[in-house]
């Protein structure tokens, strides 16, 4: 059995011993574990149109009105689906049907108008004089500063391609996490001394212990970064640190491209859950790294809950893309004049 399956079978053994006793709240219809923390447990949603950084359309407006809310996420998904529909196809038989694989047929936006609230423009700050230079190495052919995750830099070996490309990271669940055109769930389950969080896409778990350990010690890097966990009041805090220079300190996606900025190798990461009501979960993110961005940023994102399941993700099972690629780079080395 795999690693991966071991701990979800573990985490869903593990399920039944704490969802009950809900008794009290953060407030009304808001449940508690059986030993008294609010009850994070469950599967919850966080796909919505709005975009990470605020749209020049909304330059001057921080906040939306309901109905302007549910109008720009319609007109967002006219726009995603109808694009799908006319693109030509020119014997490409295209990737997945907008309407039958992905999120964006939801029309849901928050009344916020970017993920990013502070800076309060809603933009990202400025990158380091440090992290220009590194990408500018990198647009000049000098070598890449870390693997992107949604592509590849080349052809000659597994290495070269991208790591949601070789089933090592998503493309959109970091941490931190942000919307992506599909598998926007994660699943959360509790004990006293630890919380697990089981993201839909690439079915990781993050383990994140509650009893006050020490971070790893700072040569022990992992693609996901080492998590521990705090209550401050009724927010569950958690703080990452210990990221491979192997990631880039902050990636995700735009519609259909991704952006990958920096190296991951001092970010400082801090996230925060809190449940709010019943049906609802406001998922805080901080990302502080001076060797990236000039100053940190808060993105905020509420999850709602999902009443149906999380199912495995499973990236490598099948999946003949890779080794289709570099074979048929093979096959055209070979072919190529000596």
């Amino acid at each position: 059995m795999s690693t991966k399956r071991f701990l979800t079978v573990a985490l869903l053994l593990m399920a039944p011993l704490t969802a009950g006793g809900q008794s009290g709240g953060t407030g009304p219809g808001v449940p508690r574990t059986p030993w008294g923390d609010p009850n994070l447990q469950g599967v919850w949603d966080y796909w919505t149109f709005t975009p990470l950084e605020r749209p020049k359309e909304f330059a001057a407006k921080a906040v939306l009105t309901e109905q302007e809310a549910v109008q720009y996420a319609e007109r967002l998904r006219d726009l995603a689906i109808g694009s799908a529909a006319t693109r030509p196809r020119s014997g490409d038989p295209g990737a997945y049907s907008q309407e039958t694989w992905t999120d964006r047929t939801r029309a849901r936006a928050l009344t916020q108008t970017s993920i990013i609230v502070d800076p309060p423009d809603g933009k990202l700050p400025p990158m380091t004089e440090e992290a220009k230079r590194r990408a500018a190495a990198h647009d000049a052919g000098g070598g890449r500063p870390v693997r992107k995750r949604s592509d590849g830099i080349g052809l000659g070996g597994p290495e070269d391609r991208g790591l949601s490309e070789r089933c090592i990271l998503g493309f959109s669940t970091g941490p931190p996490m942000l919307p992506g055109g599909y598998n926007n769930n994660i699943q959360v389950f509790q004990s006293p001394t630890h919380v697990a969080i089981l993201l839909e896409m690439n079915h990781d778990v993050r383990i994140v212990p509650l009893d006050g350990r020490r971070h790893l010690p700072g040569h022990v890097r992992q693609w996901m970064g080492d998590s521990r966990g705090r209550w401050e009041g009724d927010t569950l805090v958690v703080e990452t640190t210990n990221f491979t220079d192997k990631t880039a300190s902050f990636s995700g996606r735009v519609g259909a491209t991704g952006f990958e900025l920096g190296s991951a190798e001092h970010l400082r990461l801090i996230e925060r859950f809190t449940r709010t009501s019943a049906g609802a979960l406001m998922y805080e993110f901080t990302v502080d790294d001076p060797s990236t961005f000039t100053k940190p940023f808060t993105g905020r994102l509420p999850m709602s809950a999902n009443e149906g399941k999380v199912y495995e993700y499973a990236c490598h099972e099948g999946n003949y893309g890779l080794l289709n690629i570099l074979a048929g780079a093979r096959a055209a080395e070979r072919k190529a004049p000596k």
